[in-house]
């Protein structure tokens, strides 16, 4: 059974401790990706068979074969994915930023503009676990943005395709060109290029440890969205919240991956109690109740304490992927909430329509990086270029000033460089 805590008598590192398995990839994952720089496309059909146990021969995934996995979709799976892109649409659009001049210094013009990365690659994962929400959260902000190229890798499943719900996905969202490969290789091959995978500029999308270590790894080669973790859900309830809906919310993100993190902070010991008998009821014919019971007994925790308030002061401690207000006039505490990737209002909100339909970005930040990161968002997939203009009057003017502060630096070429300027050349 989960564990409940009282905030009061408990030691704050023991409120706020995570159990996680770690696995060490590192020198595994550099060997990877030494390879595909080395043999390009060979070693990624090689990986794909000895890791995917694919023949994969045409590595990238034909135009047409995206429009007959669209049109061969069921038809109410169609409409849903539909309307789940359009409420992603709705949402990131509304995240659109203008470039900005400022002129109000006589002869002076400053600015700062703003340019779509050119080709972005998209990491979704495949195989036996296809996840198409993760291809709209990334594929529609990148579009959104104006991004000239977007390029998704996929593994491929046993037979030697992408599993066709991902390439329907990928239709919807406009993705550009698809590639069946997966794990560190394909972070490798985006990162670096291949005959026939496109070097890009920045990669996103979440995978297995391998993925994230691959994408820790070829950082600075190309940019990176963040290094996700396993996920998180954080529900502060008070006494008015039904015990059966809290404990399916936690038993939501426990069912993902026995590294999880299901909390519930409340100030109602009747809850606490009532939840903690819920999810064993629930647990009972749950599908994925090994998971899901592997990660409540690791990272699963009720705390109780002595107000709303100060449970949402313990979640900004713990600082969660998923945060839920379950309780009565959850705007009262939003302005209370300083660190959290997604939060979720009211007693009708769980955090599965966030995962799927709202609108709003699924791929958040973990592991507490939302004291400091922000969700996935058109801004991902921008670059801001600065810009200055100065009349030969205004920087006369300045000039003086400049090469002051490059000489207490000792820069006397800074210096000399603002004077030669500002004593009258052109």
């Amino acid at each position: 059974m989960i564990r409940i805590m009282d905030a009061g008598r408990t030691p704050p590192e023991e409120i706020l401790a995570r159990t996680e398995e770690r696995r060490d990839v590192s020198a595994a994952v550099s060997a990877i990706i030494e390879t595909v720089r080395r043999e390009g496309d060979r070693a990624l059909r090689r990986y794909a068979l000895e890791l995917d146990h694919a023949q994969v021969e045409d590595l990238e995934v034909p135009p047409d074969r995206l429009d007959r996995a669209l049109a061969d979709l069921d038809g109410a799976l169609r409409a849903v994915l539909e309307e789940a892109a359009e409420n992603i649409r709705d949402f990131h659009r509304r995240q659109m930023r203008a470039s900005l001049v400022a002129a109000e210094r006589p002869g002076v013009v400053l600015g700062q503009k703003l340019t779509p990365i050119a080709r972005v690659g998209l990491y979704i994962p495949g195989g036996t676990a296809a996840y198409p929400s993760t291809v709209l959260m990334n594929a529609i902000p990148a579009k959104i943005a104006g991004c000239r190229e977007i390029v998704m890798v996929s593994p491929p499943t046993c037979g030697g395709d992408v599993n066709p719900v991902i390439l329907a996905a990928a239709r919807i969202a406009g993705v550009d060109r698809v590639f069946r490969c997966g794990g560190a290789q394909a972070v490798a091959a985006l990162a670096w290029g291949t005959e026939t995978v496109p070097r890009v500029d920045k990669i996103t999308g979440p995978g297995s440890v391998f993925v994230a270590e691959a994408k820790r790894q070829v950082f600075g080669q190309v940019g990176i969205d963040m290094i996700a973790g396993p996920s998180e859900i954080l529900v502060v309830a008070d006494g008015g919240s039904d015990p059966r809906w809290v404990a399916a919310d936690l038993l939501s993100q426990a069912e993902h991956d026995k590294n999880a993190s299901a909390v519930l902070i409340t100030d109602a010991p009747a809850l606490a109690q009532a939840v903690a008998e819920e999810l064993e009821r629930q647990l009972a014919d749950l599908p994925r109740q090994e998971i899901a019971r592997a990660s409540l007994e690791a990272n699963g925790k009720i705390i109780l304490t002595g107000s709303i308030p100060e449970a949402v002061a313990i979640a900004n401690q713990l600082a969660p992927e998923h945060l839920e207000l379950c309780v009565d006039s959850p705007f009262d505490y939003l302005d209370q909430v300083e660190n959290a990737g997604s939060v979720f209002l009211g007693r009708h909100c769980p955090e599965a329509l966030g995962d799927y339909l709202a609108g709003p970005n699924h791929t958040l930040p973990t592991g507490g990086s939302a004291r400091f990161a922000s969700p996935l968002g058109v801004d991902d997939f921008v670059k801001k270029s600065q810009f200055l203009y100065y009349t030969p009057q205004a920087l006369r003017d300045a000039a003086g000033s400049i090469a002051a502060f490059a000489r207490q630096e000792g820069l006397e070429g800074h210096a000399r460089s603002a004077l030669a300027r500002g004593q009258g050349g052109r």
